[in-house]
């Protein structure tokens, strides 16, 4: 009786601590950390949501950048983390799916992290440098044809969402031409506009601005419609190579272990700011969508991000990506 009783008390002696901490959270400011190089469309998510975030969580919210292994030191660092709710991670599919299926990781991306919601979500944009001559979709096919040994194209990482953008239109096309590997999505931005590489497939993030300034050419939308941003860029199925559909998609995280109340407060503060109308607005106009609310619950971001899994490990693994 003993012995249960002091189980008992101890069980008690826990819950109340972590009631307590979940009252109390948090008490100190709050890390974000963006598993790539600053400047690229993760920064921007993460810029446009915390000041909003920070109303409701009454601390601070500090961008911490760490890029390297297509984002997956960024997560081995989050992994590692106090379960606290302190500690955040901005991800997307590339570190949250592509990961698992290219480098042996020293955690668990789907046990280790616990979901908080998914923010948002957008077609993939096919870019090239401004000075490629072609003026469509079908003639830079043709252009990559004819120049397929000399042509390069930009990703972030192998099994990242660009590079299997590109190892999807390289079956398509039925050719073979070089990946460049960058840190970031913002290097690879700069190269292109600067004429280092020849493609790029991206999200639509920053890239509109580019776009929109004629520093670089959008030729399609690897998706199903076009972009409300960009209404003049047509999808690939009406420009010229149908079923080429890549989407990015961006979600939080925290370590496992993180109490569920924390996780709801945390997901509360996305909610909250993904509600308002100014954010919605600034993620559209980079080309970003914002998922219902169903579909903003811890418990649909773990379900989508296995669906994922399920999708893309399999067409990674017969490509045989490889770490860089």
């Amino acid at each position: 009786m003993r012995t249960h009783s002091l189980l008992l008390a101890s069980l008690v002696l826990a819950v109340g601590s972590f009631s307590n901490a979940a009252e109390v959270y948090p008490s100190h400011p709050v890390t974000m950390v963006l598993p790539f190089a600053a400047g690229g469309q993760t920064d921007a998510i993460a810029r446009i949501i915390a000041e909003p975030m920070k109303a409701v969580l009454g601390q601070p919210i500090i961008m911490e950048n760490i890029s390297g292994a297509g984002g997956t030191l960024g997560m081995a660092r989050v992994a590692r983390a106090a379960p606290d709710g302190h500690t955040l991670i901005l991800g997307s599919q590339s570190q949250f799916v592509n990961s698992g299926a290219v480098y042996a990781l020293p955690f668990d991306l789907v046990n280790d992290f616990a979901p908080v919601a998914l923010i948002a979500n957008s077609p993939s944009l096919l870019l090239a440098r401004r000075t490629v001559p072609a003026h469509d979709l079908e003639g830079l096919i043709v252009w990559i044809k004819a120049n397929h040994d000399r042509v390069s194209q930009g990703h972030v990482g192998a099994g990242s969402g660009p590079h299997l953008c590109g190892i999807d239109m390289q079956n398509r096309v039925g050719m073979r031409w070089i990946f460049v590997p960058y840190r970031g999505g913002s290097a690879a931005m700069q190269d292109l506009v600067g004429g280092q590489i020849d493609v790029y497939c991206t999200s639509p993030g920053t890239s509109i601005a580019m776009v929109r300034g004629g520093l670089v050419k959008a030729y399609a939308v690897a998706g199903k419609s076009r972009l409300p941003a960009a209404p003049n860029i047509p999808t690939v199925d009406e420009a010229g190579l149908p079923g080429l559909h890549v989407a990015t998609w961006h979600g939080l995280w925290v370590p496992k272990r993180t109490p569920k109340a924390i996780v709801a407060r945390l997901n509360a503060a996305v909610t909250t700011a993904l509600a308002d109308s100014a954010v919605g607005a600034r993620l559209a106009d980079i080309g970003l969508d914002i998922p219902p609310s169903v579909e903003q619950t811890p418990e649909a971001l773990g379900a989508f991000q296995k669906a994922e899994i399920d999708k893309w490990w399999p067409i990674i693994k017969a490509a045989g990506i490889k770490a860089d």
